[in-house]
């Protein structure tokens, strides 16, 4: 039985009352006009794939438009890359209007105020190593100049789409959705990087990629998409502000702070993917020599000293992952 009280949902209203949508057992809700999607919707104005609403394990619900025809609006605004849902938010598809509702104040609340320092005690008491990787959509300011915007919404409610599948299917989860981004965290554990949890980062910043790419065929872009990423690897504090059976992650510190600066590193010097000296380090130890990037010196804004990192390209990471491939089938 769902308690409405506590957990978050769709209101709808009807001719005949209130809908109550319970968002409960999953992380991922698809909105349409087909049968196939978790609340349909029988409005023509709506798509058959309209939209999906996803919460982080940070508790965050994100509304993310699929491209639709019509449009998906948060308290009259269109949607075109996810928008962070809040309390009483009016949302509209089609001729259709809903209110998101989130009862829970830890789903609601600005995770960058603490409510006390209480609060901040008890919840972020665990430090553990982790990889957190960075990805972004390269040029998407002049993206969104050019092209008209139901293609910018089918093309960016795609990407974040099967950027999430692609994150989960790699054992992590996105953390975070920030404007053209998302962050993703796996965690490690206390003996270090486990080769297969390496491969899994390196797998999906490569599948990302080739993701990236196979859009630019699929819609009439002005120029091919391109993403840029950065790894990190390090400690830091992740607090579990959940409750009951399932705890929500959140991380702070350094180590995520520095993955979103050599994100932007790859564009001073003009590479695709920039990797901590930590994780390239454990790379190394791992005997994963031969990934062929290079050194570099870069200046990490708000950092006062030179960051050494490594830095390379999509083709150097697919490269290297190839030839693992045949060495194992050999």
């Amino acid at each position: 039985m769902v308690t409405l009280r506590s957990t978050p949902y769709l209101l709808l209203p009807t001719e005949t009352g209130n809908r109550y949508l319970p968002l409960v057992g999953s992380n991922c809700w698809t909105v349409g006009r087909g049968d196939d999607n978790n609340f349909v919707l029988s409005d023509r104005w709506i798509s058959r794939n309209h939209a999906m609403l996803q919460c982080t394990e940070t508790g965050d619900f994100y509304l993310i438009d699929l491209g639709s025809r019509n449009g998906s609006f948060v308290n009259g605004r269109r949607v075109s890359i996810p928008v962070t849902l809040r309390n009483g938010d009016q949302l509209m598809f089609g001729q259709t209007e809903l209110e998101f509702h989130s009862p829970s104040d830890t789903r609601t609340r600005d995770y960058s105020q603490p409510a006390s320092s209480e609060t901040l005690t008890s919840t972020l008491h665990v430090r553990r190593l982790m990889s957190v990787m960075v990805v972004d959509i390269r040029d998407f300011t002049v993206l969104t100049r050019q092209l008209d915007e139901k293609i910018l919404s089918a093309v960016i409610g795609t990407w974040f789409r099967q950027s999430g599948n692609i994150i989960r299917k790699s054992g992590s989860w996105v953390d975070k959705y920030i404007g053209d981004a998302v962050m993703a965290i796996w965690f490690h554990g206390h003996k270090g990087v486990s080769k297969d949890e390496a491969i899994n980062v390196l797998q999906a910043v490569s599948d990302l990629h080739r993701m990236t790419a196979s859009l630019s065929s699929q819609y009439p872009l002005p120029f091919p998409l391109r993403i840029g990423t950065g790894v990190n690897t390090g400690y830091a504090m992740v607090g579990n502000t959940g409750s009951g059976d399932r705890p929500d992650y959140t991380a702070i510190g350094d180590t995520v702070n520095a993955a979103f600066r050599l994100e932007s590193a790859t564009k001073q010097i003009g590479l695709d993917i920039a990797l901590g000296e930590d994780t390239y380090s454990y790379l190394e130890q791992l005997g994963y020599n031969n990934l062929g990037f290079k050194q570099h010196i870069v200046s990490l804004k708000g950092y006062e000293k030179p960051t050494t990192t490594y830095a390379g390209t999509y083709a150097d990471l697919n490269k290297f992952l190839a030839t693992r491939c045949s060495e194992n089938l050999t």
